[in-house]
């Protein structure tokens, strides 16, 4: 009988040490979860204000290197400097005051290294939707664009 009682209680012990465990677990990846989405509003946020001060070059600086672009219906833009292309020639042609509304930012994958924003947006000429700005964290910290791909509705 004792011993019955002994696992009871070693049981008891061992489901409350691992359901501790859990919640500091938990709790940890929520705070980082917190970090990179926050990480990655201050750098899409960064990329908006580049791009509505006509500063081509800072926003295409948000990019990785050898990030892809697809621009609906424009075309698909590889790498930094053609995505910078791009977004000078735009700005060259008036776009400017763009907004993002409706955002949403999921993290997308278990190691919290990257994240994706969709949004619809609007600017002084055009507006349509982002259907996927991955950000991905880079070993300095700081988040850059992978992927941007978004359409033009109007």
């Amino acid at each position: 009988m004792k011993l019955k009682h002994s696992l009871t209680a070693l049981v008891a012990i061992l489901a409350l040490t691992c359901g501790q465990c859990f919640a500091q677990d938990a709790e940890t990846r929520a705070a980082n979860e917190y970090e990179l989405s926050t990480a990655v509003a201050k750098a899409s946020r960064a990329w908006r204000d580049a791009f509505n001060a006509g500063d081509a070059a800072a926003a295409a600086a948000l990019y990785e290197e050898d990030a892809v672009m697809v621009a609906k219906p424009f075309g698909t833009f590889k790498g930094r400097a053609a995505i910078e292309g791009f977004w000078t020639k735009l700005i060259e042609d008036g776009f400017d005051d763009v907004v993002y509304f409706n955002t949403s930012t999921t993290i997308v994958d278990k190691s919290l290294t990257s994240a994706r924003v969709a949004a619809d947006w609007q600017m002084n000429n055009a507006q349509g939707i982002i259907t996927n700005e991955h950000w991905v964290l880079q070993p300095d910290g700081s988040v850059l664009l992978r992927e941007d791909h978004f359409e033009v509705a109007q």
